[in-house]
């Protein structure tokens, strides 16, 4: 796990894991029975999907820009494409656009095949400066 991930409790209750392609970051959420949100399907939970797309967006922000502080959600919205099935699932974020104080970052979750996505996040960060 990237270490900004290792910081954050929620990402280390979902055991996030991280894997580097260049400049892109890919995060996996491992399954666990713990992710099911509806057992009678079974689905997984939207707020752990949704959990993914956002600290992933937030590791990206944080890799691209090291010396920033964490950078702080403005706005989220999550479009859910598909019933997430009990596998593990995958997401990856880019950024879109970057200025002085904000970012807007756009991020995808996929299980098997990348180009069918189960969720989709858009999002502003504030990026501020660190004080240390």
């Amino acid at each position: 796990m990237s270490e900004l991930l290792e910081r954050l409790p929620y990402a280390r209750f979902l055991d996030l894991q991280t894997a580097s392609e260049g400049a892109a970051l890919t995060v996996t959420m491992p399954f666990a029975q713990k992710l099911i949100g509806n057992p009678i399907l079974p689905a997984l939970h939207g707020g752990a999907t949704a959990a993914l797309l956002e600290l992933t967006a937030v590791a990206q922000v944080a890799a691209l820009y090291p010396r920033l502080r964490l950078p702080r959600p403005i706005n989220v919205t999550v479009a859910y494409l598909r019933s997430g099935r009990p596998a593990d699932v995958h997401a990856r974020a880019r950024i879109s656009k970057a200025g002085r104080r904000v970012a807007h970052v756009l991020a995808e979750a996929w299980q098997d095949d990348e180009t069918q996505p189960i969720a989709a996040l858009t999002a502003h960060f504030l990026m501020a400066e660190d004080d240390r």
